[in-house]
């Protein structure tokens, strides 16, 4: 099965984090699913990073280069997918979010996040 990860599971998954939710460990050490990860959480980082968030003080080039390195697949920002985005109830307001359940439905991949507000947009997001 394919799956595409929310930003925070990345991060956290990426520096072995105590953050990162014991069912997600389990899932990511099984070697019959396909992991993505979205060029949108990259820009996240950037953007997070330049306001000197806390949370994500990561160099996004080592991060990207950390992701490939271990079997991600990128998942570009396509105009459907942003096109995606306009009808999304207006339940979660961050873009980062919202553009990757745009990118979960379009290409109808589950995705993944420990955010129990962008779990109540239901499929194609699961909460872990």
């Amino acid at each position: 099965m394919r799956f595409l990860l929310d930003t925070h599971l990345l991060l956290w998954a990426a520096g072995d984090l105590p953050q990162l939710p014991t069912a997600m460990r389990d899932l990511l050490a099984q070697p019959e699913h396909d992991f993505l990860f979205s060029a949108a959480s990259i820009w996240e980082v950037v953007i997070k990073r330049s306001l000197d968030r806390a949370d994500f003080q990561i160099d996004p080039n080592r991060f990207r280069r950390g992701l490939l390195g271990n079997g991600y697949e990128e998942l570009p920002i396509t105009s459907e997918h942003t096109l995606g985005v306009a009808g999304l109830p207006p339940v979660h307001r961050d873009p980062f979010d919202r553009i990757l359940i745009a990118q979960g439905r379009v290409e109808g991949i589950l995705l993944l996040t420990s955010d129990t507000t962008l779990a109540t947009y239901g499929l194609p997001v699961k909460l872990v």
